[in-house]
């Protein structure tokens, strides 16, 4: 008999069966970064129900990146500007530092991590740091140690702090052989990039953890994103931003990808609020733990076209870089968000006429647009 108590528990972790009553003691080490992190008997990985926004404490990582900027200035507007702590590993420029807490994280650092989440009381977590798909490919270990391993930690303190995380996907979590026009949720995916593999790998793994240790864990694939007021970061749809720097500065742009290349975007002010509503949906609202959102979907020359009406003496000239290309090719030329839109009541506000006005004016082109207009 006394054998038979001792193996219970080992069956019962093995079996995972509801009627069983036992709970695993210890994540698997293969699943975890390079230390094995012990989980309590009695722990319980649901995410606490909060009833006042007031009471939510958020950290977002990778926060210097096109959207953590961003993200955390719409969420201070939501939560409170004590209760958004931005994070990074680079030193933020005066203005970001000064708009609200900013601190160095290091997401390759687990104790570094965990002692964040701890001594900030955080109950939110935005994991935004990763290596976007051009930059990933030349450096292909680089991201697969921030874009892997790196989620392997958030996961890990999400799990044992009973957060709710968000983590973002992208179109470039599908591949050659998914469905193209359009692109459901749920489909073939096989990514050919290191970026695109390891956000199939963060919805899989996030999915896996909401399953077996009820994380509260919830995922948006983003199109490519339009942002007035960060840079380029080296993705394959970045011309869509770049091509406002240089109308504006220069009255010339030079595209890296083929006239005709169409792919889902969306204005970042989109792609914030349905990241914030999706975080505050009801539970039972989400069938799924990873949706697809979109708003648009144009290709090159339709959005020079669109520019045009506003600075007729902008040249848009057409020099196609192979990889970016053949990254591009691979991707999504629609998305399909009905799910999104059905569970959780997502919907855009911008159009593209919408999106290249606001683009404009806030490059300070008011000019030129009136006079166009």
């Amino acid at each position: 008999m006394p054998v038979v108590r001792m193996l219970r528990p080992v069956a019962c972790w093995m079996l995972q069966s509801p009627a069983c009553g036992c709970r695993a003691s210890v994540l698997p080490s293969r699943l975890l970064g390079t230390s094995p992190r012990q989980i309590p008997m009695d722990a319980n990985f649901h995410s606490t129900s909060f009833s006042e926004a007031d009471q939510q404490r958020v950290l977002i990582t990778g926060g210097l990146g096109q959207l953590g900027v961003g993200l955390a200035s719409f969420l201070r507007k939501r939560f409170g500007k004590d209760n958004v702590i931005l994070s990074d590993i680079r030193k933020p420029p005066e203005h970001v530092f000064l708009s609200g807490p900013f601190i160095y994280s290091d997401i390759l650092d687990y104790k570094n991590l965990r002692e964040i989440v701890v001594n900030n009381r955080i109950t939110w977590l935005f994991h935004y740091s990763a290596l976007l798909s051009a930059v990933g490919e030349a450096n292909v270990s680089l991201a697969r140690a921030v874009n892997i391993t790196g989620l392997h930690n958030v996961l890990d303190v999400a799990a044992e702090h009973g957060l709710r995380l968000f983590v973002p996907s992208t179109i470039g979590a599908f591949g050659p052989t998914s469905p193209r026009n359009p692109t459901p949720d749920l489909c073939i995916q096989r990514p050919r990039t290191i970026y695109g593999v390891s956000k199939v790998h963060a919805e899989l793994m996030g999915e896996y953890y909401y399953y077996r240790y009820g994380l509260d864990f919830r995922c948006l694939r983003y199109p490519g994103i339009i942002s007035a007021d960060s840079q380029p970061g080296g993705g394959t749809t970045d011309y869509a931003v770049q091509i406002f720097h240089e109308a504006v500065k220069n009255g010339r742009f030079e595209c890296n990808l083929r006239p005709d290349t169409r792919l889902p975007m969306m204005y970042i002010h989109d792609c914030l609020r349905a990241t914030l509503e999706v975080m505050e949906a009801p539970a039972e609202s989400l069938s799924m733990r990873t949706y697809n959102i979109s708003a648009m979907s144009f290709t090159p020359a339709e959005l020079a076209q669109e520019v045009l009406k506003h600075i007729p003496e902008l040249q848009v000239t057409y020099n196609v870089d192979p990889v970016r290309q053949a990254i591009a090719d691979s991707w999504p030329m629609n998305f399909d968000d009905s799910n999104a839109r059905k569970d959780w009541g997502w919907k855009h506000d911008f159009d593209l006429p919408e999106l290249v006005t606001t683009m404009l004016n806030f490059h300070g082109s008011e000019s030129r647009v009136a006079q166009a207009n």
